[in-house]
């Protein structure tokens, strides 16, 4: 009787093994990564995406939208007091909020779940660092989810006719950064 357990054991552990293959086959022929999955995949040269409108909050709970800066090159980061590679690229982006302020637009997307992150823990974050850029709070989840944002840091550089010209997931360099607004600043099309 025992062996019999055993052959049906190892047989659905083979049928469960097969489904699994067989749907993960499936699942990946159909699937389709987004713009953002990919650390600089787009490029300056041909691609031409909209960056989508979306709505969020800044410190005083007054609506501001991307296209409240239409016009201008902005530089779009979604990230989380609670995130430690948010937290390692922040102060190239205050270096770089300093020197590109005037020409660019930072508009630093904070994830405010309510529970993990609220806008208290973020801007007492912002100010325990002696931050300067704004900071704005995505509280309903609009953005995030217009963007696919899956996993935090996100960075979008958009050039002043509202295209997406570079996206990086995952904590950027400032190298990387400054290289990211200097595209946006000079790109004329």
């Amino acid at each position: 009787m025992s062996r019999g357990k055993t052959f049906l054991g190892i047989f659905l552990f083979a049928a469960f093994l097969g489904t699994a293959y067989f749907a993960y086959s499936v699942l990946s022929s159909h699937y389709k990564p987004n713009q953002n999955e990919s650390a600089g995949t787009l490029s300056s040269q041909g691609d031409k995406i909209p960056a989508p409108d979306f709505t969020v909050f800044d410190a005083n709970g007054k609506k501001v939208k991307l296209s409240d800066f239409q016009g201008k090159p902005v530089v779009l980061n979604f990230w989380a007091s609670w995130c430690p590679p948010c937290k390692g690229e922040m102060p190239h982006f205050n270096a770089q909020y300093q020197n590109a302020g005037n020409d660019v637009v930072f508009l630093m997307i904070d994830l405010t779940d309510g529970e993990r992150e609220t806008q208290t823990k973020a801007e007492n974050y912002v100010k325990e660092q002696g931050f300067e850029f704004p900071v704005y709070f995505d509280s309903e989840q609009q953005a995030a989810n217009i963007y696919g944002i899956s996993s935090i840091p996100d960075t979008f550089f958009i050039d002043q006719d509202g295209y997406i010209v570079r996206a990086y997931q995952g904590a950027i360099d400032e190298k990387t950064l400054a290289a990211g607004i200097e595209l946006i600043k000079n790109k004329r099309v």
